[in-house]
């Protein structure tokens, strides 16, 4: 009874109101220490990203009259990439090449990534990283073209195929010279990033797992993938944003038949520098990325029900 009229005096219903008041208070404060070291940050992104963005968007709507730029605001660049046919099978031949290596790299890398995660000693791991990063200490374009020397017609591949007794194949200029190329550029990366997404997941989990009846691939499928789902999804979502805006491979190695966004770019700039209407197909690329990483990026962070 005491307890209770104390809880329903006026002074503890004001102290209790007081302390609410404070709560709501403190939840309402900028953590400004955060945003002091975040700024460079900010500032880099505004320098770097977004005021560059702002300008390909401005010079979309510019004209091209005798061959030199005009600052005006005309929606007829978008209106003529909007209504060609090359520029939608372009699109979406992007779309499909940069979609189905993702799919690819992803299932090439995972058994890699989750062999070096559950198979190896960690001085085995360290070595593997390493390995791992050490194509990055080239550069990608001199890896593409080193690749021509293996896909061309009279490569090393074919080659190995005439003293076989076989006929040689045509593995360069073609859909496959790109694939090629885009393993080049993303299969280290995303076993990287699968691999450091693996080594963190919590091992009771797989060991509840088996000793609930299941099997190693029923574990991966139910325990495993879902568990290390942000970081394949991320890697993933790399993997695209690199596919999709690549100019070299498709280009070196792909032949640019059919062309992708990236190589529609420079042939648009080259004919009568038409800049506005590259900068609409630069637009496009940019709004299709950033879709489709807030999607994935949702997709990864969600809760699990």
């Amino acid at each position: 009874m005491i307890s209770d009229k104390l809880k329903t005096s006026p002074s503890v219903l004001a102290d209790n109101s007081l302390g609410h008041r404070r709560g709501r208070r403190r939840t309402v404060r900028l953590p400004w220490y955060g945003l002091c070291f975040s700024l460079p940050i900010l500032i880099w992104q505004l320098i770097f990203f977004v005021f560059p963005l702002a300008f390909l968007v401005a010079i979309s709507f510019w004209l091209v009259r005798n061959f030199r730029m005009v600052p005006t605001f005309e929606w007829l660049n978008w209106s003529y990439m909007f209504s060609r046919g090359f520029f939608w099978d372009a699109y979406l031949h992007t779309l499909a090449m940069a979609a189905g290596a993702t799919v690819l790299v992803s299932l090439v890398a995972f058994p890699c990534a989750y062999t070096i995660a559950f198979k190896f000693r960690e001085s085995t791991k360290q070595l593997l990283v390493l390995l791992l990063v050490t194509p990055f200490f080239t550069s990608y374009l001199v890896r593409t073209y080193s690749w021509q020397v293996f896909l061309s017609d009279n490569g090393i591949f074919n080659a190995a195929l005439g003293l076989l007794g076989l006929e040689p194949l045509a593995m360069l200029n073609t859909t496959f010279g790109t694939y090629v190329g885009y393993f080049t550029l993303c299969l280290p990366l995303v076993v990287l990033l699968q691999l450091f997404s693996l080594m963190y997941i919590d091992r009771s989990l797989i060991e509840a797992a088996h000793n609930l009846g299941c099997g190693r691939l029923r574990t991966v499928l139910l325990v495993v993938i879902p568990s290390a789902r942000t970081g394949i999804v991320v890697a993933a979502l790399f993997c695209f944003i690199l596919t999709f805006g690549d100019f070299v491979s498709p280009l070196y190695l792909g032949g640019g038949q059919p062309p992708t966004l990236s190589t529609l770019i420079t042939d648009t700039t080259k004919s009568g520098q038409q800049w506005p209407r590259a900068a609409v197909i630069a637009t496009m690329m940019i709004l299709t990325l950033l879709i489709t990483a807030f999607a994935a990026v949702r997709f990864a962070y969600r809760r699990r029900p």
